[in-house]
């Protein structure tokens, strides 16, 4: 926990990590609050027909305790592998906390998933246990043949073929379980990496993860918790975000969270959400930040409660920050991590300034530098690789099943979070690109993000996406994709101008020589833009000229 300060050195300076011999994510999240504040509500979950349920830590705790018991007396072992493949729910929550408790290891699933990737998890993992509801089980049911671990499937909401009925499988179990005793670096949990080259990789961690959580959660929401904190994000419990950052997170501090998964990301449908619930703090990805951000008057329209906002996933750049001032009257904290090792670097305007375009400084408890090939800390200012200290409890444990991949994650003593960036002279991080996503024209090294940032700020500009594209002379040039604001149609015109607001806005070497205007863009199940799809089809197009 960070020590309430006004100055970010002295937080720094001071923070020492308190890692118990025995730590259990299910019980810290949920037990020890049930013993202390029994009624206090934990989870809110609003239903698609607007139907609310509210669950009380002690009601939450029960809930566990008999899934916990159903699991065991199927069977179940522990660290066998128990996935999740379900929206926003109680039962999502539930099925982690009860789970770790029990000390399995679950595998989040997205519900957009389809059957390949769902059946290369799956398998990958050997998972024993399946929690679903009916409509993602249709394809998980044809399946069933090639997933010859998977032994049980429980439905959340009736029965089908192959599956059984949890809440009539719950009927008559009881409610008294003692939680498995673990240590810190006990497996709990497998996320899958989206990857960019191969198949997924199950980053491994252990029940410590949580902890190297907080302090950033405490920074980037501003010492929380705060009396009246509610935390939601549109983001997906599937990722690590949507489950470690907001739900664990949150829970684990004894702040109640808000459940509500629309299908689609609807800006004002969000807002509407916020303001019925008076939710305090919110974790929204920049995509959905950039699509709230083409609405009106958002201050006059929306009697919005938030005390802080955050966005981590991609570069949220100037634009957003000075918009998101003006929309909810605070400063956007963003933030940085990953799957393998998250919430590393933060920005926490309470305690030190934001500078537009930087993820912010190492969140305390965590030793993050720029490295070079060799593993060696490069000067202040110097592009390099981001680079976290190898002894540090929110980094994975290892790649499920895959040492190579885990010994190519580290080098000498840091481990590579896979993104170039540089630190400048105050300890403030800037990101400039992932190692695939960097340009090199002209002998220059361009970062995408800053580009994207800069043509966002034209009028005419919804979303931008920058790649390098072969160019038998200047090895890579720039190209852009773009989404239009209503009201506006592409045109010749329309591309000098924005090349030249680069120029302009930018620098006279990073514009855009080709701008391609498209309706919609590749982007990840977590709302970040897929540039490698890009490249794809920019080299497949030019094969057949």
């Amino acid at each position: 926990m960070l020590k309430k300060n006004n100055n970010y050195e002295d937080i720094y300076e001071s923070f020492q990590w308190d890692v118990p011999k025995y730590f259990n994510m299910g019980v810290s999240v949920c037990d020890h609050h049930a013993d202390l504040t029994p009624d206090k509500v934990a989870l809110i979950v609003e239903q698609a027909d607007g139907f609310i349920e509210r669950y009380s830590f002690e009601e939450l705790r029960r809930f566990t305790n008999k899934l916990a018991n159903l699991l065991v007396s199927k069977g179940v072992k522990r660290e066998n592998r128990v996935s999740v493949l379900l929206t926003q729910s109680m039962e999502t929550a539930a099925s982690h906390v009860a789970s770790w408790k029990a000390g399995f290891i679950t595998i989040p699933l997205f519900t957009l998933f389809q059957q390949d990737a769902l059946e290369f998890r799956l398998n990958n993992s050997t998972a024993r246990v399946l929690v679903t509801d009916k409509e993602n089980y249709q394809k998980i049911k044809p399946l069933r043949a090639h997933l010859p671990a998977l032994e049980f499937v429980f439905l959340i909401d009736g029965e089908d073929e192959g599956a059984l009925d949890l809440y009539k499988e719950l009927e008559g179990v009881s409610e008294e379980f003692t939680p498995i005793t673990t240590k810190p670096d006990d497996p709990a949990l497998i996320i899958y990496t989206s990857g960019t080259t191969g198949n997924p990789k199950g980053a491994l961690h252990g029940h410590r993860v949580l902890l190297g959580h907080i302090p950033c959660v405490q920074m980037c929401h501003e010492f929380a918790p705060v009396e009246n904190d509610l935390f939601w994000t549109p983001a997906e419990w599937a990722w690590i975000g949507g489950l470690m950052n907001i739900l664990m997170a949150a829970l684990y501090l004894g702040i109640p969270v808000l459940a509500y998964r629309a299908r689609k990301f609807d800006p004002e449908a969000a807002l509407s959400l916020m303001e019925r619930h008076g939710v305090r703090n919110i974790f929204m990805p920049p995509t959905a930040l950039k699509i709230m951000r083409q609405l009106d008057d958002i201050a006059e329209r929306y009697d919005l409660k938030l005390r802080t906002v955050t966005v981590g996933g991609e570069p949220m750049g100037e634009e957003l920050l000075q918009w998101g001032r003006k929309a909810f009257g605070v400063t956007i904290n963003e933030f940085f991590g990953q799957t393998e090792c998250n919430l590393v670097a933060s920005n926490c305007a309470k305690i030190m300034p934001v500078k537009p375009g930087s993820m912010g400084r190492p969140v305390p408890g965590h030793h993050v530098a720029i490295v070079n090939q060799e593993g060696k800390e490069v000067p202040r200012g110097e592009v390099g690789d981001i680079a976290v200290h190898k002894d540090d409890p929110v980094q994975l444990l290892h790649y499920w099943d895959n040492p190579q991949a885990t010994e190519k994650k580290y080098r000498n003593d840091w481990l590579i979070m896979g993104d170039q960036g540089y630190m400048d002279e105050d300890g403030y991080i800037f990101f400039v690109g992932r190692d695939d996503d960097l340009i090199t024209s002209a002998g220059y090294r361009i970062g995408p993000s800053e580009i994207e940032d800069c043509l966002t700020k034209h009028e005419a500009v919804a979303m931008a996406a920058v790649i390098g594209v072969p160019d038998p002379i200047r090895t890579e040039s720039v190209k852009a994709f773009i989404i239009l604001r209503d009201g506006f149609s592409p045109s010749t015109q329309l591309e000098t101008t924005l090349r030249n607001f680069v120029k302009d806005k930018l620098s006279p070497h990073e514009y855009p020589r080709a701008i391609e205007f498209v309706e919609k863009l590749p982007l990840t199940e977590t709302g970040k833009i897929r540039r490698k799809d890009l490249r794809a089809q920019e080299i497949e197009k030019q094969k057949t000229t």
